[in-house]
């Protein structure tokens, strides 16, 4: 019996372009849930912010789901999904898929704070 969808489950068109960035070796034993569910699993950790050990029972065990992000964040899996739709975007857009420097460089300015007179400095003085 298959599960109700979530609103966080990727959508097929979306999971053709996950899927190339999350593809194991395959070697080792076959794994009882399939890369989809573990990522709409993440998905649904990452949109509604509960404890991994709250994910729902009918999405993969927590420490699956878990340790799968883990090890996927540590091997920079995500980092080149971000860059790929980075990537992608730009080139929708028309733009060259990498930013020139002068987007990179980001103008600052410093201001000056309040320092040790701030808020607190004003409800002492009002209390006099």
């Amino acid at each position: 019996m298959e599960r109700l969808a979530y609103p966080t489950d990727v959508t097929d068109e979306q999971w053709l372009i996950i899927e190339p960035y999350v593809r194991t070796s395959g070697l080792g034993r076959k794994p009882n849930h399939t890369k989809r569910e573990l990522i709409n699993a993440i998905f649904y950790q990452a949109r509604t912010g509960c404890a991994w050990r709250l994910l729902p029972h009918d999405l993969p065990p927590w420490g699956t789901v878990y340790k799968r992000f883990e090890r996927w964040r540590d091997s920079g899996v995500w980092d080149q999904l971000l860059e790929g739709l980075r990537r992608a975007v730009r080139e929708v857009a028309g733009r060259d898929p990498e930013p020139t420097a002068g987007a990179i460089d980001i103008d600052t300015q410093s201001v000056q704070t309040g320092g040790k007179r701030g808020a607190v400095s004003a409800l002492m003085r009002a209390s006099k």
